[in-house]
């Protein structure tokens, strides 16, 4: 028995098909490529999608005699938003660039279980596209139809389920399907940081699938232990929030640590720190699986808020611990080589610092006396750490473009919109922290007031969610122009480091004609001249 699929596709050299069987091709499809770019097209309009309806909310919250949409829409608005940020976007676009990547950068011809992963696939669009429809028809969170209700937790069910799926065939690419002689301890940083952050995802997202089966008991018949339909967000909140998100975010954060030595042109040195440092941040599984939020609570004796600070240090703060420790070794290794300034660089670097914020924002957030439970604060470090991981993803996309298109996007056109994205976070998600302080609520579009400018805070909210809008279609643009231009792209543009780049760009069907034996994390550095490694 084997985990790897033979027939993947159609082989090399075989006739090109018709528009239709092109299409059946994709559709059908368990190459791992193909699998990954629609997981992350899809995802990318998602992101797009919720940055509109971030955009919306934004412009209502400006002022109360505003009146975009009915305003006993906005829990199902607000509760769709919070679903294309996190299940529509931040996790399939990690999960699918890792499905891309990985099976090259580990070495092997095709990713473990493909029908696993491509039913992976089918699964979260299939359940993406009941959630809108539900909730489209009065069907989400507190809707009026109670079919639809049901229909908004079976997608969401079947979402998660589908994301936990294509998650498995990751896990098991990188413990399986290794190339000959790449231990665990050998494994290219970003495949550690998919390894560690699809393990955590496959241990969260079922209790998500399984807290919604609870719900759909409940709403199905009694209606009172769970609060039917008027408390579905209130018991799925806590899959869409802090610290949840950070188990998807410690695959943004491994995109970093894989190009920053790559832009160095040196050796990572700092190889152990780093692999530590990633899979800390996948330690926000910790509140996912407890479905909780632990506080740090200063009203009682010092022993009371010691015992508080253990759990609240261990769910919070290790992941921003795991942050902080990728970036400073990727400053390291930046300054013991010598770095040139890329676009994959900057939007990795740039996201990830944007993530650590998003998580900074978490542990605050998680502090009682700050009094900022319930309030615009988080949904201000959700944005951040979703926003700064699409960020990190285009820098992938980039960065793995040959491999995945056989083309590169020159640098005129894609550095730039790594400021226009950096901006974009940044409106989109620090004024809710300064209106959480004023104890702005995160449900609500009205009713509220407090003193100072809240309409400047929205307003520039609202104009943050379309620069990020504008960035990734902008991206996506550039790689879409680059790949009609039909320029290719060397088989090494980047003078990497691991096996992905012993590969033709862009990688045949099978990947390796070949597997050779490695002797290090770094095979494709080690064959390289002894002049071309600067450290």
């Amino acid at each position: 028995m084997t985990t790897i699929d033979t027939h993947a596709g159609a082989p090399a050299g075989s006739a090109r098909p018709g528009l239709v069987a092109a299409v059946a091709n994709w559709l059908t499809s368990s190459d791992h490529k193909k699998i990954g770019r629609l997981m992350v097209g899809e995802s990318i309009v998602a992101a797009v999608a919720a940055a509109v309806i971030g955009t919306l909310v934004a412009l209502e919250r400006v002022s109360s005699g505003y009146s975009i949409f009915d305003g006993d829409a906005t829990p199902q608005l607000l509760a769709l938003f919070r679903y294309l940020l996190v299940f529509g976007a931040l996790a399939p676009l990690m999960i699918g660039l890792a499905v891309a990547v990985v099976p090259m950068q580990v070495g092997s011809r095709a990713i473990a279980f493909p029908r696993l992963a491509q039913f992976g696939f089918w699964a979260w669009d299939l359940g993406s596209v009941m959630v809108i429809i539900s909730i489209a028809g009065n069907g989400g969170p507190g809707g009026g139809n109670s079919d639809l209700v049901d229909m908004y937790l079976l997608g969401v069910a079947l979402a998660a389920a589908g994301l936990a799926a294509a998650a498995t065939s990751v896990a098991t690419t990188v413990l399986t399907s290794r190339a000959p002689g790449m231990g665990t301890d050998d494994v290219p940083a970003f495949s550690w940081g998919a390894l560690v952050g699809s393990i955590a995802a496959v241990l969260t997202l079922p209790v998500a699938v399984g807290t919604v089966v609870y719900l759909y008991i409940d709403h199905t018949y009694a209606r009172v232990a769970f609060g039917g339909n008027k408390a579905v967000a209130d018991h799925l909140h806590f899959s869409m929030t802090q610290p949840a998100t950070f188990v998807f975010a410690a695959i943004a954060v491994a995109v970093l640590a894989d190009i920053a030595p790559v832009t160095a042109r040196t050796r990572q040195p700092l190889r152990a720190p780093m692999l530590a440092g990633v899979g800390l941040v996948a330690a926000g599984a910790l509140g996912a699986v407890t479905q909780s939020q632990h506080m740090l609570s200063t009203d009682g004796s010092t022993g009371d808020t010691v015992r508080s600070a253990i759990p609240y240090l261990l769910f919070n703060g290790l992941p921003v611990l795991g942050v902080l420790v990728a970036l400073a070794t990727s400053l390291f290794v930046l300054k013991a080589g010598k770095p040139r300034v890329t676009a994959p660089f900057a939007f990795s670097f740039l996201g990830t610092g944007m993530v650590f914020v998003g998580m900074l924002g978490g542990m605050v957030q998680n502090i009682e006396a700050a009094g900022l439970s319930g309030t615009a604060f988080e949904e201000g470090a959700t944005t951040y750490v979703v926003y700064g991981a699409a960020m990190a993803l285009v820098g992938g996309l980039l960065h793995w473009a040959p491999k995945l298109w056989g083309v590169t996007v020159e640098e005129k056109k894609s550095l730039p919109l790594a400021g226009l994205a950096l901006l974009g976070t940044v409106l989109s998600s620090f004024p809710n922290y300064i209106a959480g302080f004023a104890d702005q609520p995160a449900g609500a579009v009205d009713g509220f007031s407090y003193d100072g400018p809240a309409g400047l805070w929205n307003g520039l909210t609202a104009a943050g969610h379309v620069l990020v809008a504008l960035a990734l279609l902008a991206a996506a643009g550039a790689l879409i122009s680059a790949v009609r231009s039909g320029q290719r792209a060397s088989d090494d543009p980047w003078d990497g480091h691991t096996l992905e780049w012993a590969i033709p760009s862009p990688a045949p069907h099978d990947n390796f004609s070949e597997l050779a034996t490695v002797m290090s994390a770094e095979p494709v550095l080690d064959a390289k001249p002894k002049s071309e490694v600067s450290a």
